[in-house]
């Protein structure tokens, strides 16, 4: 495992669902299907920012991180976090937050 920092946002972000759900490189990399001799220097590549993977390859790490793919490409933190937060909460109470956001910027559209 390399100790380079994430240059990227989608290699910031990655390294960080990764870790918090503590797997490592190599097992992330098999359990979307990368070649188990490459599988973590793919992931490393991904995470320091030395490729980008296609979006293809992003919804795979999404879904095995049990995350929204959004999360990778979110520019602002706490977006990220709403996304996550989004990500977890069932229809039913997606359908009700939408609402209110919804009345809210109607009430206060921006100008």
């Amino acid at each position: 495992m390399t100790n380079k920092q994430p240059i990227s946002l989608f290699g910031r972000r990655l390294r960080s669902a990764r870790q918090h759900v503590d797997i490592p490189q190599d097992k992330l990399g098999v359990q979307i299907g990368l070649d188990e001799h490459t599988a973590s220097a793919r992931i490393s590549r991904y995470e320091t920012g030395v490729h980008e993977p296609p979006f293809e390859i992003a919804r795979k790490l999404a879904n095995a991180l049990r995350l929204p793919a959004a999360y990778f490409y979110c520019e602002d933190d706490d977006l990220a976090e709403l996304v996550l937060t989004w990500g977890r909460l069932p229809k039913s109470e997606r359908k009700q937050l939408r609402k209110v956001i919804e009345a809210k910027w109607t009430s206060n559209p921006v100008k």
